[in-house]
């Protein structure tokens, strides 16, 4: 198409003066039909557009490097990285993961642990107890 239009590919990308007038017929063939010609024409005439989601920056708590910089009650950003029959497993940014039991996933009965959750989801967890020396934590999502 920009060879036939004496331009570069560069010249075409937002050019719809250029991209208006080609006749996109003569571009037709067994693996390309008007459809996809149409498509091609419509991206090229939307420079730096980029269609994928904006990705969510995520940080752990920078104050928390240790299960001994744990206090009850804090509130902390998680990333589920374990799910289980009796709850799931969150990554809060160090050593150990702490569970979050079923019965502390949600305040209503819970049946599948995979309704409330997903693998890799980001979560705000909070610190319900902290076990330093078997190395325990126990979580919750719930806002109680």
């Amino acid at each position: 198409m920009a060879k036939d239009e004496k331009t570069t590919v560069a010249n075409l990308i937002g050019n719809n003066a250029i991209l208006q007038k080609m006749d996109l017929e003569k571009y037709i063939s067994a693996m390309v039909g008007l459809p996809t010609l149409k498509d091609i024409v419509s991206e090229l005439g939307k420079p730096g557009l980029d269609p994928r989601e904006t990705v969510k920056v995520f940080t752990f708590n920078q104050n928390i490097r240790t299960i001994n910089d744990l206090k009850t009650g804090m509130l902390l950003p998680g990333i589920v990285n374990n799910i289980t029959n009796f709850g799931c497993f969150v990554d809060i940014g160090i050593k150990e993961s702490g569970l979050v039991h079923v019965s502390n996933l949600s305040d209503k009965f819970v049946s599948d642990v995979n309704e409330i959750v997903n693998l890799h989801q980001q979560v705000i967890v909070k610190v319900l107890e902290v076990d330093v020396d078997r190395k325990r934590i126990q979580l919750s999502l719930t806002k109680k």
